[in-house]
């Protein structure tokens, strides 16, 4: 080690929470994630050491270059089997969905010491849907959406703020914000599930869900939906 970084091998704890097993985990993923889901909303009210606990990291990757890029959003739903994001459809994010329509979603609750890793394809919602969420959203973040560029070059700070006044000008007086044209929700559709409790000495446990039945080449069917029948497997820590 040199100068004043801090020596990160020494930087462990032990993990005591719990165990999954396979008759706790169920035979059914998206019933184990709203678990895992409400135990982390629980915990956040409860001890008010997990913030935002639906927040998850979402992997992308461009078809040109196959370059991973990853970044965390805001899970806004879970319904039907499928996992509802929003953004803007011009991000960088959404230019690589629309190449490369597989992605890999995260869930880290360090608190309960858990991690669900979820890989499936994402497409866009149907406008109603988008609209549904944008209306509830704040005004602001109505707003935001119409003034920001996202993932494109800006020249400083003062150039978001003067589109964000641009923005709230153009909608002053107006009763609602209506939806950008650029911007809405995204579905995912797993194919593949992990979830991941620490266990001591690093013996971890790690149960993988994926969907009965695979089509002719060999990939999980397109489309598993939340009544599909999934196999469970574990995997060495």
């Amino acid at each position: 080690m040199t100068g004043s970084a801090p020596d990160l091998r020494r930087e462990r704890i032990d993990y005591h929470q719990g165990t999954l097993t396979e008759a706790d985990a169920g035979r059914d993923p998206h019933a184990l994630f709203d678990r895992w889901m409400q135990d982390a909303i629980t915990r956040r009210d409860e001890k008010d050491d997990l913030p935002e606990p639906n927040a998850m990291v979402v992997a992308t990757a461009d078809r040109a270059t196959g370059q991973p890029h990853s970044r965390t959003v805001l899970l806004k739903g879970h319904e039907d089997g499928r996992f509802l994001f929003f953004t803007n459809y011009e991000s960088a994010k959404g230019r690589e969905i629309a190449e490369n329509d597989r992605v890999a979603i995260n869930f880290t609750w360090f608190p309960l010491q858990r991690q669900i890793r979820i890989e499936g394809t994402a497409a866009k919602l149907p406008g109603a849907e988008s609209d549904a969420y944008h209306d509830v959203r704040p005004r602001g973040a109505q707003i935001g959406a119409w003034a920001s560029p996202q993932s494109q070059t800006i020249t400083d700070r003062e150039e978001l703020n003067r589109r964000n006044e641009e923005a709230a000008a153009r909608f002053d007086g107006e009763d609602t914000v209506p939806r950008p044209p650029h911007w809405g929700g995204y579905a995912v559709t797993a194919h593949r599930f992990e979830f991941w409790q620490g266990g001591g000495d690093r013996l971890h446990d790690r149960l993988v869900f994926e969907p009965v039945g695979p089509d002719t080449d060999g990939a999980s069917p397109a489309s598993p939906s939340a009544r599909s029948e999934w196999t469970v497997t574990r995997l060495a820590p």
